[in-house]
Formats: structure tokens, C-alpha cells, sequence
């Protein structure tokens, strides 16, 4: 199924555990990840996924057709007392962002905006088409904000893949974003969608990085994805000419965006201490990697992802890959740090 690999070794490994919750398991079987990761890329090879599932399923489909060793009863003990996960320092003070709006409300400000950009469907690009069609504005409400903006992020990137018409895209989600009409929470969530576009390519590259080295390739980011960050930096001036009409909220996710997008904004590093980021916080040590990628030096990099790594198990195992890059492991997690810091993924549901 994957001809890359024809000739490869497979390896499988089974666990079956009981007696244990499964959250508790979890720093054991995480650093277990990571030190399979390692064998695999020391015997040339790289980790490709891994997954649960019951033991009485597992067992029953765990096939031993084709294998030529097969070590039975082989087990790793778990450590007593099981590992902890880290302590995660206290949270930033409270956002004001004011949730996603009503659905209809949300519904027709974007539908206005498509009307006063592109003045009818035969104009627009094929992200606002559908907006503007007479099918859509007689269809069925959207019972919630969520589920039409996750209706649009789709339309501009299906499964976040940047296509061409993403690149078309980026000016209309640059003018929602602006949109005073729309609620604050859904310019977020605007703002979210323009960040993961914007490092679409580095994301991919830490997913891929062991592959990528064990098949002898170099990385390179397709078109459509470094076009659709040089889209965004174009409307990088028009965003920041707000900034001091903007909440904390939209500030913080706007000098994300600068950051990704290799911005430089010679006033913005001294805008980052107006957030409310006090030290000694979680938001503290995003703000830091924030800044670390817009100064461009790499020890600070460096050290901003040591903190983060300290308390954030995720970034971390990432990290613990001997080929992963610096700075596209900051630019991959960055919108996650940020979106999970104002607690969108809440509101949305």
C-alpha cells in the first residue's frame, strides 16, 4: 500500500495492560513512543503511528502470517510507582473575547462581507461561492457558530491542504477578521484558521521529519503552502493597523500570526509586553516562544521550547526526534498554544 517502503521490515509490538486507568498509563506508554522512535531511527527506519484498541480485539486480529521472529511472552515492566505527568504552571488571566456570537448573526455579517467584496457569486473565488448561492441563504440554520465556521475553514482548505484556492482565500478571511460585525470569538477562530494555513508546511515536515530521513529525501514545502503564507503577509499591515483597537485576545493571536508568517513588525516585540502574560504562567512561556521566533536567534528558540517541553508532554515527544528542526517544531505547535490558551475549542462545542 505504500510503495515508498517496498522491502521494509514492519514491526509490531502488542501491549496488553489491565488493572490500570488508562490516563495513568499514559507518561509510561508516552515514553515508551519515544524509545521505540529511537530504535527505529538508530536501525536506520523511522515510527510510523501507533494505536489501542481492547486486548480481547487486539489479540483476536493480531496477525503472525509472514513473521520470522516472533518472541512470545516478551514483556516490559512497568516502573513502580508509575510516572507522573509534569505540573503545568497556572494559566494566564482570563480572555474577554465574548464566545463565538449567535449563528445568524455570524451567518449573515460573512454573507454581507462576500456581497460587498465580491458583489455576486460570478465574481467570487470558490471559498465565498457557496456563501453567495440562493440554495444556501434558504437552507437549514446552523444550530451553532462552530459548525459554520468549521463549514468555511473546510471550504478554504479541505482537511487543511492548501490548494490554490486557498491562496484566493486569504483576503476574504483577512477581511472577516476585520469585520467588526462579526463576534470576537469567530474573528478568533478566523485568525486560527489563517495561523494553521500559515504553517501547514513546517506541521507537516515535523510529522514527516523520521520518514523523510530514513528515505534519504529533503523536505520541501509544496506550493501552495509557502504562496498561501506569502498571501497572509501581505495582509499582515492591514491586521496590525487595529492593534490598538483589538482585544488582548485578538492581540495575542495576531502576533502569533506575525511570528509564523516572518514577520517584521519593528514595534511588535515591544507590543507583546502589553499582553497579559504574567511570568511564572503557561502564557508567559507561549508569549516567549512568540517572541524567540521573531528575534530570530537561535538560543532563544532553544530555550523557549526547553520551557515549553518542561510542562507540555506533547512537544516534548515531538522534540525527542533527533531530526526534527528547531524552528519548524515552534512554528507547528504555535497555533495549538495559542487557540488552546483562549479556550475556543470550548466555546465552539
Amino acid at each position: 500500500m505504500d510503495p515508498e517502503l517496498e522491502g521494509w521490515w514492519q514491526v509490531f509490538s502488542l501491549a496488553v495492560y489491565s488493572g490500570y486507568e488508562r490516563m495513568a498509563l499514559e507518561p509510561f506508554l508516552r515514553s515508551e513512543r519515544t524509545r521505540v522512535a529511537h530504535v527505529a531511527c538508530a536501525h536506520g527506519g523511522f515510527q510510523q503511528g501507533c494505536s489501542e484498541g481492547h486486548a480481547v480485539t487486539l489479540e483476536g486480529v493480531f496477525t503472525r502470517d509472514g513473521l520470522v521472529h516472533d518472541q512470545t511472552g516478551a514483556e516490559v515492566a512497568l516502573p513502580a510507582p508509575l510516572p507522573e505527568e509534569p505540573v503545568r504552571p497556572p494559566a494566564g488571566p482570563s480572555w474577554n473575547h465574548g464566545g463565538l456570537g449567535e449563528p445568524t448573526a455570524v451567518v449573515q455579517a460573512v454573507v454581507a462581507a462576500a456581497e460587498r467584496i465580491y458583489g455576486g457569486a460570478e465574481n467570487a473565488p470558490e471559498v465565498a461561492t457557496w456563501l453567495l448561492d440562493e440554495e444556501f441563504a434558504f437552507g437549514e440554520p446552523y444550530e451553532t457558530t462552530g459548525e459554520f465556521l468549521g463549514d468555511l475553514s473546510d471550504a478554504v482548505a479541505h482537511q487543511g491542504t492548501c490548494t490554490d484556492a486557498t491562496v484566493e482565500a486569504v483576503p476574504f478571511l483577512a477581511e472577516l477578521v476585520c469585520d467588526d460585525s462579526i463576534a470576537v470569538g469567530s474573528r478568533l477562530m478566523l485568525l486560527d484558521d489563517l495561523l494553521r494555513l500559515a504553517v501547514s508546511g513546517p506541521s507537516a515536515a515535523v510529522s514527516l521529519t523520521d520518514r523523510t530521513a530514513a528515505l534519504g529525501d529533503v523536505w520541501q514545502e509544496s506550493a501552495a503552502e509557502y504562496l498561501t503564507r506569502r498571501a497572509i503577509s501581505k495582509e499582515l499591515p492591514q491586521l496590525l493597523s487595529r492593534w490598538g483597537d483589538e482585544s488582548d485576545a485578538v492581540r495575542f493571536a495576531l502576533a502569533a500570526l506575525v511570528a509564523v508568517c516572518d514577520g517584521h513588525d519593528q514595534r511588535l516585540p515591544a507590543r507583546l509586553a502589553e499582553l497579559p502574560a504574567p511570568e511564572g504562567t503557561g502564557r508567559a512561556d507561549v508569549v516567549a516562544l512568540i517572541a524567540a521566533l521573531l528575534s530570530g536567534e537561535r538560543e532563544h528558540l532553544k530555550s523557549a521550547l526547553d520551557r515549553l517541553c518542561s510542562w507540555m508532554p506533547r512537544i516534548a515527544e515531538k522534540a525527542a526526534s533527533p531530526h526534527v528542526e528547531s524552528r519548524s517544531l515552534a512554528l507547528s505547535v504555535l497555533p495549538d498554544l495559542v487557540m488552546g490558551d483562549v479556550a475556543l475549542v470550548q466555546d465552539a462545542a
